[in-house]
């Protein structure tokens, strides 16, 4: 905070001359740096993509720029319409709702899953007349032991 000495209270001219303030005032400064902390701190974890789903590796993969929709199965058996929870019982349904005209699906498993609750969602997109495709990574030739 500056302020002055003598003068007539407004820091005007104090004999003849001019009277400077020396100090900056960081206070906005301050402000406006911890509204942009905070909403930093709000959207860091929103800009994270996706589950965290560790897929099996394969050789051959397939890329594709369609947009599907992808089913996505957690470790525990969760299930997901890309990024939405869902219950498996409208899950067909509620592909149709969402995209319509698709015919295949992309299902994304974790590798630790339980078989069980893979084929239940398999059986029930195949019984709407749906394709599934599985997501897998891409072995890297790097990790691969060599075999002689």
């Amino acid at each position: 905070m500056a302020f002055s000495t003598g003068g007539n209270g407004w820091g005007g001219r104090s004999r003849g001359r001019l009277s400077s303030m020396s100090d900056i005032n960081v206070v906005p400064l301050v402000d406006i740096m911890l509204v942009l902390l905070v909403i930093f701190m709000i959207t860091a974890h929103v800009m994270e993509f996706g589950l965290e789903v560790d897929v099996p590796r394969v050789r051959q993969t397939k890329d594709s720029a369609k947009d599907l929709p992808v089913v996505t199965i957690t470790k525990n058996g969760e299930l997901y319409l890309n990024q939405d929870p869902i219950n498996i019982n409208v899950l067909a349904g509620e592909i149709r709702k969402r995209f319509a005209g698709v015919h295949e699906v992309y299902v994304r498993a974790d590798k630790d899953t339980i078989w069980d609750v893979i084929a239940q969602v398999i059986s029930e997109l195949g019984e709407a007349k749906l394709a599934v495709n599985m997501v897998t990574q891409p072995v890297d030739e790097a990790e691969r032991p060599r075999q002689q």
